[in-house]
């Protein structure tokens, strides 16, 4: 299994921004020296929930400054940007990274971000789509035009081209059933961000790989990005999980909103409407204790060999062969995160990426588990 880092760059009380980047970017400094074979790095704007503002640019500095790790997007944001551009941008980190990298993409979901580009929320969908189909097609020919519901390009070439087809290593994190017909014809992989409960997860994949089946494309395992609390002992791990966790919960209202039910009455975004009424109940301490016990329960949490024993259940479950990581959560000190990710590197990776247990496998059937309906839905993004 390939093991990798990411970087959600979530602002912190009494430090400024500048702080806070050096702090993650001193994390991603560690992931080759400590063996890990990825780093990604995310993309939002505007509220300090991840500063991350250019995956790509991130990522072309992290090229620089190491020579082994696959460098990932987690993901670029297509509705939000020129096609064109997107595609440049990729052509050129993959030159200049000598073709280490894989890139996944999403449209995202919090209105804030659409707002500031003065994107209508409503074209989402198609717009990820139609930006999708362009970023392959400036790729994968020398030339190339498009006459489309939002892009009209005259004929033109990417330059310089890309070394390595990165379009053969897109990951769409999206797996709904309106978007996984075109994804899997595009040759798309999944990348899923473990939001719910993984017997869910295991669904929406198995879904997935059912569709691009239909379609005569045999999709790639699926990378899954998970928050990790490893520890010596339970009880430390736990209570670290608590405490960070717990305040991801405030993080993720704050910048998406969802507990307005906004997103109700936008298209394409109903399910997130669904899930206002949990998301307001996090007002109630009680119900919020239950909500971020849920939460901690599809993150990976406990000794190592806890940590192992999850990582296998989640492989068996969906076939995964990339878990990528997040050890700095919700504000936690640097001095603990860094010590969260040494003590995973040193008794949990090298497991997971020399033990033959841990080779790519057949999914399992999906288990129906209690959890989530009595958690009325609770969804985390990344």
């Amino acid at each position: 299994m390939k093991v990798g880092i990411a970087l959600n760059m979530l602002q912190k009380e009494g430090h400024s921004d500048v702080s806070v980047l050096s702090e993650h970017m001193a994390l991603g400094d560690l992931a080759e020296p400590l063996g890990f074979d990825s780093l990604f790095a995310l993309e939002h704007h505007f509220t300090g929930y991840a500063m991350s503002p250019s995956p790509t640019q991130l990522l072309s500095y992290y090229a620089g400054r190491t020579k082994r790790i696959t460098l990932g997007t987690a993901v670029i944001v297509l509705p939000w940007h020129d096609p064109v551009r997107v595609a440049e941008e990729i052509a050129l980190l993959d030159v200049i990274s000598g073709g280490r990298c894989l890139f996944g993409f999403g449209r995202g979901a919090a209105s804030v971000e659409y707002a500031g580009f003065r994107i209508p929320m409503e074209e989402a969908r198609p717009r990820f789509v139609e930006a999708a189909q362009i970023v392959m097609k400036a790729l994968t020919n020398e030339s190339f035009e498009w006459e489309g519901a939002f892009y009209n390009i005259p004929r033109t070439s990417i330059r310089p081209r890309p070394i390595s087809h990165p379009e053969r290593r897109f990951y769409a994190s999206s797996v709904s059933p309106e978007s996984a017909e075109i994804m899997a014809k595009l040759g798309f992989g999944v990348l899923v961000v473990m939001q719910n409960e993984w017997a869910i997860a295991a669904e929406d994949i198995q879904r997935y790989r059912d569709i691009a089946t239909s379609v005569g494309f045999t999709p790639r395992p699926p990378i899954i990005l998970t928050n990790i609390s490893v520890a010596d002992s339970r009880a430390e791990a736990n209570e670290r999980a608590q405490q960070y966790l717990s305040r991801k919960w405030d993080s993720i209202d704050a910048h998406y909103h969802f507990s307005d039910g906004h997103l109700a009455n936008v298209k394409g975004y109903e399910f997130y409407g669904k899930v206002a009424k949990t998301y307001a109940k996090l007002q109630d301490g009680e119900f919020r204790q239950k909500a971020t016990d849920f939460y901690i329960k599809i993150q990976i949490v406990g000794t190592p060999d806890d940590c192992i024993q999850q990582i296998a259940e989640l492989q068996r479950l969906t076939g995964l062969d990339h878990l990528v990581t997040e050890f700095a959560f919700g504000g936690m000190p640097h001095e603990e995160s860094e010590l969260n990710m040494r003590l995973f590197a040193d008794r949990v990776m090298p497991v997971l990426q020399r033990d033959a247990a841990f080779h790519v496998r057949n999914i399992a059937p999906a288990a129906t588990s209690e959890v989530a309906g009595q958690q009325d839905g609770v969804f985390a993004p990344a």
